[in-house]
């Protein structure tokens, strides 16, 4: 196993990304390892851990294509379908309910 090296909040070196900044600069990682890691102290909990990822061996993100854009629109869909009433929400159903709010509130 190796060690990779840790760094502190904002102060990682030059040519290294996280997985959002990479995507916002239209990379993704394509497969490398994590090259180092970022820590973000907290006062209670554990510190926030943040990969980051070599931006000179990040890959271009892979085109949206028609079918993958259907897979997408068909599995949001089903997020949105409510499984009592069979209806479409409007909005992600929320997993804690397991329905649509007025499935939900209405009275058995």
């Amino acid at each position: 196993m190796t060690v990779i090296p840790n760094y502190r909040w904002r102060m990682a070196p030059e040519g290294l990304a996280t997985r959002r900044q990479l995507r916002a600069l239209g990379l993704r990682p394509g497969g490398q390892d994590v090259a180092a890691q970022l820590e973000r102290p907290r006062r209670r909990r554990g510190p926030l851990v943040a990969y980051l990822y070599r931006i000179d061996l990040a890959r271009p993100v892979r085109p949206m294509t028609p079918a993958r854009r259907a897979a997408l629109d068909k599995a949001m869909a089903a997020r949105r379908t409510c499984p009592e009433c069979r209806r479409d929400a409007g909005y992600c159903i929320p997993r804690s309910l397991g329905m649509c709010v007025p499935c939900h509130d209405s009275p058995c």
